[in-house]
């Protein structure tokens, strides 16, 4: 079973001629058709019906329990998860979107563990549409979890990671790497049509180009819309060999009427209920998008965490004073406490002064109209330029002193 729920499918090419010349073009939708249902026993079916057949795998994740279907490649533009999925069963959510490039990704999250039994996509031979099938049973958790586990693929698992490093690293100037939040499955927050993930891609570009302009490189964790995973966002940062590392969000949240820039440093404990939530959400990205944690080891982590406190944790907190003052003098508006900190875990790189900057929150109408607003982001990504670039010099001339 096992064997089969990690190679499931891609013999989908040779299996229909007739219309595999034309998988070039993606698979759209048919919500009509489409359904997740309970049965009795413990039993679950997914049905998902296609504009055509697909090359795609199943497999699944635990701690949380997951269902995994990753396909080359689905169009989920105008699915909402509640036509699929009308009321919560042993499948209690469900997510979907791009994962990488040329892959799409859904996530079902399991209410109790449940491993497939049969797993089909029947292709209409005059049509070409398909209907991926998958039925699902419930088993105890020790059986479920020695099936679970993503199928190491170098394929699927593509890193975004670029074989070379660029040739910025060689002339030795100051670069910096901006991490445009969440991203492909993971949309982050969202509100009256607008997302998290788009917001803060368009943010970075302008503040990449701003900071080109002024002679500093700047690379990004991701350029498009597609999922990175937190320890991907810090790898790239690493490869590029960056003198600083800014998150960039705008999220939401109901906790305290948040409104306001915050930018946050890295810390065990959050200055605040509301920093801790926040940090939660953030740090379950890769559980949203179905990365399979299982090799993670909290003990590095606390490693990580010691080692930035002794040099590179006072540079981050200099780094977040000098960008408050600069979006505050780019007429904010800020926070009423605009400096926090909790336990981000996409800040916890040891070398590079780290960041995270919530540019404003989708929860907040008035937070809502400014980054929406092409004037407002470009005279902001102006301020935190120029505090990029103050905090560089003042750093640089501190070097000598933090060496001795």
């Amino acid at each position: 079973m096992q064997a089969i729920l990690k190679l499931v499918a891609v013999m989908l090419f040779c299996a229909q001629s007739a219309w595999a010349q034309d998988l070039t073009a993606l698979a759209r939708v048919d919500t009509e058709k489409s359904a997740i249902t309970d049965g009795w026993f413990g039993t679950s079916t997914v049905t998902l019906a296609l504009s055509q057949g697909v090359p795609f795998r199943v497999f699944t994740l635990d701690e949380p329990a997951r269902l995994i279907v990753d396909f080359r490649e689905v169009d989920w533009s105008g699915v909402r998860s509640d036509t699929l999925l009308a009321a919560p069963g042993r499948i209690t959510a469900l997510r979907f979107g791009a994962f990488q490039p040329g892959w799409s990704r859904l996530v079902a999250d399991l209410a109790e563990p449940m491993v497939p039994t049969l797993i089909g996509m029947p292709v209409d031979q005059a049509s070409g549409t398909a209907t991926l099938e998958i039925s699902l049973k419930s088993v105890d958790p020790a059986e479920f979890a020695e099936q679970a586990g993503a199928p190491a693929d170098a394929v699927w698992g593509r890193t975004l990671i670029p074989t070379d490093r660029p040739s910025v690293a060689v002339d030795k100037r100051f670069v910096v790497a901006l991490d445009p939040g969440h991203g492909g499955i993971d949309p982050g927050a969202e509100r009256d049509a607008v997302s998290e993930k788009d917001l803060m891609l368009k943010f970075a570009r302008a503040l990449q180009d701003v900071l080109r302009r002024s002679g500093v490189e700047a690379v990004l964790t991701r350029d498009e819309d597609v999922f990175v995973a937190l320890e991907q966002r810090v790898a790239i940062a690493h490869h590029a060999r960056a003198d600083l590392f800014l998150s960039l969000h705008a999220d939401s949240l109901r906790q305290g009427g948040a409104k306001g820039a915050t930018v946050y440093t890295l810390s065990e404990e959050a200055s605040d209920a509301a920093s801790a939530h926040l940090a939660a959400r953030h740090n379950r990205s890769d559980i949203i998008a179905g990365v399979d944690l299982t090799g993670s080891d909290d003990q590095v982590a606390g490693v990580l965490l010691d080692l930035a406190r002794q040099e590179t944790e006072p540079r981050s907190r200099e780094l977040a004073k000098i960008l408050i003052e600069g979006m505050a003098s780019a007429g904010g508006p800020m926070n009423r406490r605009p400096l926090r900190k909790a336990g981000f875990s996409v800040l916890k790189s040891a070398d590079i002064p780290s960041v995270l900057v919530e540019v404003g929150f989708l929860s907040s109408n008035r937070d809502l109209a400014n980054l929406r607003d092409p004037v407002w982001r470009a005279v902001m990504v102006n301020g935190m330029a120029d505090a990029i670039l103050r905090w560089r010099d003042i750093d640089a001339a501190r070097a000598p002193l933090v060496r001795h």
